[in-house]
């Protein structure tokens, strides 16, 4: 047996298995806490082995119990993990990120609220969802990657819903049936792909979808992406993001905002490269883009809670990663594949450092807020950097991947290639203009000069109209920024800074990976053994 076939099947093994463990250890936190960031640690080092083998050996293709193809010219008959470069930075990038998150919720406290809240679950569906996570991005046929999709569903729902406030349950139960129509449209996608060509294994459609007529392939990839594009919250089919995201504790914020979406996003590179390559409905997808872009950030100018504002600009970056998508070209899907990579650790740097300022100021609302700067400056540090990169501003990685991606719409040359290199622009500015906003009010001016800057963390529970302030802003440590919460949330910055200093090497993976990806011969011969 090879090192890449046994190396494979742990990003999901290890967690599932240490979910269990964490599970019968829940009288025992701190056991549980060794247990969880001891076995994301080991993911991480998995992960970039995993990356350092796709690159140098390219595909790398894993049939579960060995069921593979039972004769030549026929898919396998069991499940296939599959890593390629595409898969392998997405693994790695995201295993870092988890460990990140879960450091910082240990060094938060693992909750946010109050001491009733049922902490003991946390770590053991924390793992769950990240072997969720590792399931969709191995999956190697369709309906192990709508198992991965639940896997995440079913954590998500709980780690939404922790601590079972007013708001809480009422933004799960929206985010649960929205999620539900998206599997339910996933699965109806599935069914009809499974009639047209008898097969879910992805390898083996790229064949057999060959056979089919262009009308029946472009209705069966309108059905996927339906679904997909509800899961990456792709305009219109997004507006259930912002009110769902913002309600949970900061750490489930940050790692549902860095991750969830973009899984959303690989299935649409997948489906979009390797199952129907020929292109058709990409101008349908470059308007979505177009739209998410411009919606998603105008919402974001409207807001005046960091966190609602974050989960806006979150939806108006996805356009920019469908927008590489659908050029279809190298630059683009290379440029997508960087702008993913980059977005995961940036969004989900920006949610933990919301995190802090509640810890800090005891609100997350610009009405409130103010003097950060003053009472904090590592807090500013921490807040502007990675707002800085989101925004685009040279030299950090959102300017890098932004210049790909305007670039490759210039090379297609097309009038609405063009309305997207304007709408890219665009975007981009009001991103600035956003994190502006909430840098000068935020941080710069006074909180006398805040609207409701009266109502600090030290006033009374009575004066807050806000449930969950009321909760926050009654402990007796807002003020106190854990060491717990800061290191994790510098080391992301860390990496988000690597990704800018090593760009060149970094882009030149992406390039590679996007040429594996609009080569689906490669995985093809992975897969089917040719």
């Amino acid at each position: 047996m090879t090192l890449s076939a046994v190396l494979t099947p742990l990003p999901v093994l290890i967690p599932t298995l240490a979910a269990a463990v964490t599970m019968f250890a829940g009288r025992r936190p701190r056991l549980q806490r060794v247990i969880a960031l001891g076995a994301l640690s080991v993911v991480v080092v998995v992960c970039a082995a995993l990356l350092y083998l796709a690159d140098r050996d390219g595909t790398l293709a894993l049939q579960v119990g060995g069921w593979g193809p039972s004769e030549p010219g026929m898919g396998p008959l069991g499940i296939t993990l599959v890593v390629d470069r595409l898969s392998a930075l997405m693994l790695l990038v995201s295993s870092i990120v988890l460990l990140a998150v879960v450091f910082y919720a240990i060094g938060q406290g693992i909750r946010d609220g109050d001491d009733r809240q049922p902490v003991s679950i946390f770590l053991p569906t924390y793992l769950v969802l990240s072997a969720g996570v590792c399931i969709a991005f191995l999956a190697g046929d369709l309906f192990n990657l709508f198992v991965g999709f639940e896997v995440l569903l079913s954590a998500s729902f709980v780690l939404l819903t922790i601590g079972g406030s007013k708001d809480r349950v009422r933004a799960g139960i929206s985010y649960v049936m929205v999620s539900m129509v998206s599997s339910l449209v996933f699965l109806f996608g599935i069914a009809l792909v499974y009639a047209a060509t008898g097969t879910l294994n992805m390898a083996e459609l790229a064949l057999r979808l060959e056979d089919v007529s262009s009308g029946t392939r472009t209705a069966l990839f309108a059905v996927l992406l339906v679904g997909f594009g509800i899961k990456a919250a792709v305009f219109p089919l997004s507006a259930w993001l912002p009110d769902s995201y913002p309600t949970a504790p900061a750490p489930v914020t940050a790692v549902f905002a860095g991750l969830l979406t973009k899984v959303g996003v690989y299935a649409i590179i997948r489906a979009h490269s390797l199952l129907f390559p020929d292109g058709g409905l990409d101008p349908l997808l470059l308007v979505a883009a177009l739209l998410t872009m411009l919606v998603g950030i105008l919402g974001a100018i409207a807001q005046s809670d960091i966190k609602r504002l974050l989960s806006f600009t979150l939806v108006s970056h996805i356009g920019y990663m469908v927008f590489g998508i659908a050029l279809s070209s190298e630059l683009g899907m290379a440029g997508a594949i960087y702008y993913v990579a980059h977005h995961i650790v940036v969004q989900t740097t920006l949610f933990l450092v919301v995190g802090l300022i509640e810890r800090q100021a005891g609100a997350s609302t610009l009405q409130r807020l103010g003097g950060l700067a003053a009472a904090s400056p590592i807090l500013a540090f921490v807040f502007v950097v990675p707002a800085l990169n989101l925004g685009g501003i040279p030299p950090f990685s959102g300017f890098i991947g932004k210049v790909a991606l305007l670039e490759a719409g210039a090379q297609n040359g097309s009038a609405l290639a063009w309305m997207l290199v304007g709408g890219g622009v665009v975007t981009s500015l009001l991103t600035l203009y956003v994190i502006t906003r909430v840098w000068t009010k935020a941080f710069w001016r006074s909180r006398e000069d805040a609207p409701e800057g009266h109502l600090s963390a030290a006033a009374p529970a009575a004066l807050l109209d806000d449930s969950e302030d009321v909760d926050f802003l009654s402990r007796d440590d807002v003020g106190r920024m854990p060491v717990g919460m800061l290191l994790p949330t510098g080391a992301l910055i860390a990496v988000g800074l690597s990704m800018t200093i090593l760009a060149g090497p970094f882009f030149a993976y992406c390039e590679r990976a996007a040429e594996e990806v609009l080569d689906p011969g490669q995985y093809i011969s992975a897969v089917m053994g040719k």
